[in-house]
């Protein structure tokens, strides 16, 4: 590496700037007028020849750093046949490889096209933009995909990457509906890095950006496998179901792979990683219990809205329980296995009844996993006495025990180090200024017994390489369905 990054990494770094500077004033003049005119048909012979030129140059960019040559298995699909490509698995900016070879649109975000440079050669491939200040983009995207994908062939075909976010290649993460939801016929293409060491892999752990780029220049030689699978036609009952399309396609890649599939997704990283005083254990049922509320089709954004109505709601009952008839009328969902396995998360004892005040803490962890104190303070305004908002031990415990989603806990010492002038009850104040003296509590009061607090981040049983979370992946498709685990089991 010391003699590469005295030699070859300043010469390639070089060379590719210099073919980005190059291909820069054609993609320029290629993308000048209204981006969301229908591409002409046929293309006319200047852009025919600009496209050739912006490909090959490209291609001496990818070939300057290192990738003499990228396989090609089986026959990219007409745009007639095919309007979307999957890709998977998502791992790296490298994979913007089959991108500049084929100069298909792409989802990016909107942000991207004012970046200097870059965001002209974006233009070009007329991408299909998502806002993140605009709360309707997601719907208008999807609008956009589908428009493009029935334009029979006259728009460029769009890449996606269903996945959503970059893995380490070790199995499948849940695809997104986007792509499957005009239900028209995709073709799946997969990639592979058969390289000896791995510098491409760039996750929300391990090696940076740059640092991933260093080590790729660094590297004399980089293999990279395109591998274009036969069209996938969706079925009937897949145009009506985006989620079985996309799940179908995804199991049909992960075989061409020979990679598993897990059906959770980076939403559950983030909650797995999320930083804040209540750092979730590698024991937690949180993780299940976000899989179930995604299968309810509850989306994060709304449910984080209704936590001050589900909130009331849950406070009027009081610690009353209720049957699961009720509990579905209460997230405004029907009865169904998904809600049966949710509601058994909950029912401890195995009685057929719930509180509803701890289903309503466990969406709050959810929807804002790194906000504690939030979800602290709205679980307090559930359990507390109407005169002051104080609760007991038992229910700081009931709190603490849902919020980490564990079987067992001892918050003794806890309420003790909290209640200094002992009245036997302690209110959010008391609780916030405790978190705020010391924000490591959890680690002194609630695990004692362990010299380092084992959450999802920290201690995964076997070491895997840059940034999956493999402690709570599971084993198949079908994990986490029947027998149930109990919050208590």
């Amino acid at each position: 590496v010391a003699l590469m990054t005295l030699t070859l990494f300043p010469v390639r770094l070089l060379v590719a700037a210099a073919m980005m500077l190059l291909a820069w004033p054609l993609a320029l003049v290629a993308s000048l007028g209204s981006a969301e005119k229908e591409p002409e048909q046929p293309l006319a012979l200047w852009r025919k020849v600009v496209d050739f030129l912006l490909k090959a140059i490209m291609r001496t960019m990818w070939f300057a750093g290192g990738f003499h040559r990228v396989a090609v298995k089986g026959r990219q699909a007409l745009p007639t046949e095919a309007a979307i490509l999957t890709l998977a698995p998502h791992s790296s900016y490298f994979d913007a490889i089959p991108v500049t070879m084929t100069m298909s649109s792409i989802v990016m975000k909107a942000e991207s096209r004012d970046i200097p440079i870059w965001g002209t050669l974006i233009r070009y491939i007329r991408p299909v933009f998502v806002s993140r200040s605009d709360q309707d983009s997601r719907r208008k995207t999807v609008e956009e995909i589908k428009r493009r994908a029935q334009s029979n062939g006259k728009w460029p075909q769009i890449m996606i990457f269903p996945e959503g976010t970059c893995t380490n290649r070790t199995c499948l993460i849940t695809f997104k509906p986007g792509a499957f939801i005009p239900g028209a016929p995709v073709q799946p293409v997969v990639l592979r890095y058969p390289n000896k060491l791995d510098t491409i892999t760039w996750t929300w752990q391990g090696p940076g950006a740059l640092e991933i780029l260093w080590l790729t220049l660094c590297q004399f030689h980089n293999q990279v496998e395109i591998e274009f699978l036969p069209v996938y036609s969706p079925s009937e009952e897949e145009k009506r179901s985006p989620a079985l399309y996309a799940s179908n396609v995804r199991r049909v890649m992960a075989e061409a792979l020979g990679v598993s599939v897990t059906d959770y997704t980076f939403e559950d990283c983030q909650l797995a990683l999320a930083e804040g005083q209540l750092r979730l254990p590698a024991d937690t049922c949180l993780l299940e219990f976000a899989r179930l509320v995604r299968g309810l089709g509850l989306k994060p954004e709304k449910l984080e809205k209704d936590l001050d109505k589900y909130s009331e709601s849950a406070r009027k009952k009081g610690g009353e329980k209720m049957g699961i008839a009720e509990f579905a009328a209460s997230l405004e969902v029907p009865v169904s296995d998904l809600l049966e396995d949710m509601f058994s998360l909950f029912d401890e004892s195995g009685s057929g009844q719930v509180d509803l005040r701890e289903c309503v803490v466990a969406l709050s962890v959810v929807c804002r996993p790194a906000r504690t104190l939030d979800t602290i303070q709205l679980a307090f305004k559930m359990y507390g006495a109407q005169e002051d908002g104080s609760v007991g031990e038992g229910d700081l415990s009931c709190i603490l025990k849902t919020a980490l989603g564990v079987a067992e806990l001892t918050v003794t010492d806890l309420f003790r180090a909290i209640d200094q002038e002992e009245k036997g009850k302690i209110t959010f104040a008391d609780f916030h200024r405790f978190a705020e003296m010391y924000p490591d509590f959890a680690e002194e009061y609630l695990y004692p017994d362990q010299t380092h607090f084992e959450s999802c981040a920290e201690t995964p049983p076997a070491l895997i390489p840059n940034g999956f979370c493999a402690d709570f992946s599971p084993e198949n498709s079908d994990a986490g369905r029947k027998p149930v685990r109990k919050k208590l089991d």
